[in-house]
């Protein structure tokens, strides 16, 4: 049910124009305006907006909120606000506006909706680039005006009745593929002298080379990159070489995650050999970096070479099958990262293969800190789970557990579940469906299993069972993946 003030605020802005009120009133207007999808009224809020900063998720406070497709047009509303306010700026000196900063980040970049003639998407990096040239466009258009001979006054005393209006900041997260790599990098270098600017605080490619990459990374404001994510670019160890040395002018860089990014370290040559300890020294030049993922790479035996010259522990810790061996976690048990580690994610580590031990030691290790941790498709079953609880209990911390993809049965999870139970802070755990669930198919079929759905109605049943009977309703057990991704850790 909304409160008195929503219901209030909603009654203001049924008149347009606006009355006028109170600058305290404004965000509540917005945050009205917005979920009810008004995009003309928000344009008159961002046209009057009282404040320096129009921070979208502080003023919403609902990530959901920003992630429904029905957001699209109100987020356009307020961009093409924001144009028309720097447009009558530069063509009216004394209108301008308190706005200096509008904070997308964490907004989606890509929306699917429906349209009469189909399905069609918004994209927030390429509508915020097409924004920026625009505004560009308008100030190269009114600065040639400008030099043309206006009644009763010369060129030269417009220019100088007409200093340079201060613009305004976009702080966002750009992700960016082949499709808007061009037109976000003109919209950045017109950044440099426009009105417009966009600030990125995360940067993501996805299937982009490792020049356009580059190329993108050296028109970044250097103060404001907190992280890179690069994500099936196919770099290998040549392409991180050549991406790796551009990051060292981004003081506050805290995050790098390299995704299915094809680094081949199996096969050792002198020249790979060299290039490890050159991609080691590059990442000892990111001083404020937390956050390492190196996720889908194969890097047996050649972790501590990766990580030697690192300045300070990682936080988070992300080696989604990257085939490690023994070697590779009795390095991450001695390190000094071990104690620091809130987030570890060892998905696709084959326990089956002497990795039960190391692995044990390791979470040992971790235990004062651990809030996350993924063993997804770790090929466990009953008895390696058995021998891994009493440490995973030692993990006082631990909020999130995630074990899907490996083969439990009910008895084991239902052992887990009452266990888990001692931990105060567990807050969800992903679990497998149980063995005993399944009935195999026919040869015939491309499907070798399936659940049996009575017994596995059944399991849910006890496990529901377990959790009402300990009063810990905050507890989410489940074995659906949405919804079930890591926490963000960094306060960026």
């Amino acid at each position: 049910m909304d409160s008195l003030l929503f219901l209030c605020a909603r009654r203001i802005i049924a008149q347009r124009p606006l009355p006028s009120v109170p600058a305290g009133l404004y965000p509540v207007l917005f945050q009205v305006a917005f979920l009810d999808g008004r995009p003309l009224v928000l344009q008159d809020l961002v046209a009057t907006w009282p404040f320096p900063v129009l921070h979208f998720q502080r003023l919403l406070g609902r990530p959901d909120v920003l992630w429904n497709r029905t957001c699209f047009g109100s987020v356009q509303a307020i961009i093409q606000a924001v144009v028309a306010q720097l447009q009558r700026e530069l063509e009216e000196p004394g209108s301008q506006s308190s706005l200096r900063v509008l904070d997308t980040t964490r907004l989606p970049d890509s929306v699917p909706f429906c349209t009469p003639t189909g399905i069609s998407s918004w994209c927030t990096t390429r509508d915020l680039a097409k924004a920026c040239m625009e505004v560009s466009k308008h100030q190269k258009e009114f600065q040639s005006c400008g030099s043309k001979p206006h009644k009763g006054r010369s060129g030269a005393d417009m220019v100088t009745a007409a200093p340079q209006a201060p613009g305004v900041d976009i702080h966002t997260d750009l992700y960016v593929s082949g499709t808007s790599c061009w037109i976000l990098h003109e919209a950045l270098q017109a950044g440099a002298t426009g009105l417009l600017r966009l600030k990125c605080r995360e940067f993501q490619a996805d299937n982009l080379s490792a020049s356009k990459i580059v190329t993108l990374l050296e028109s970044l404001d250097p103060s404001c990159l907190r992280r890179v994510c690069l994500v099936e670019n196919f770099l290998g160890l040549k392409g991180l070489l050549e991406i790796l040395p551009h990051l060292s002018r981004f003081p506050e860089l805290r995050s790098l995650k390299l995704w299915y990014n094809c680094v081949d370290l199996w096969h050792l040559t002198p020249e790979s050999t060299t290039g490890i300890c050159c991609v080691a020294k590059q990442l000892g030049m990111l001083p404020s970096l937390r956050e390492f993922s190196l996720g889908s790479s194969k890097i047996s035996g050649n972790l501590r070479q990766i990580l030697s010259d690192l300045q300070a522990p990682l936080e988070s810790l992300e080696l989604a099958f990257c085939s490690l061996i023994p070697d590779d976690l009795a390095f991450l048990s001695e390190s000094f990262h071990a104690p620091a580690i809130k987030r570890l994610d060892l998905s696709g580590l084959d326990v089956s293969q002497g990795l039960l031990e190391p692995l044990r030691l390791l979470l040992e290790k971790t235990s004062a800190s651990l809030l996350y941790l993924n063993l997804m498709d770790c090929h466990m079953n009953d008895s390696h789970l058995d021998a891994l609880l009493p440490t995973l209990l030692r993990c006082s911390r631990l909020r999130y557990l995630r074990l899907h993809g490996n083969s439990l049965s009910t008895a084991a999870l239902k052992d887990l579940l009452q266990k888990t139970l001692e931990l105060p802070d567990i807050h969800k755990v992903l679990y497998p469906c149980p063995v005993d669930c399944y009935k195999q198919q026919p040869p015939e079929s491309r499907r070798k299993f399936v659940h049996d759905r009575e017994l596995f109605e059944a399991a849910v049943a006890e496990f529901s069972q377990i959790l009402a009977n300990s009063g810990r309703t905050d507890l989410i057990w489940t074995c659906t993946p949405i919804g079930c991704e890591a926490l963000d850790y960094f306060s960026l």
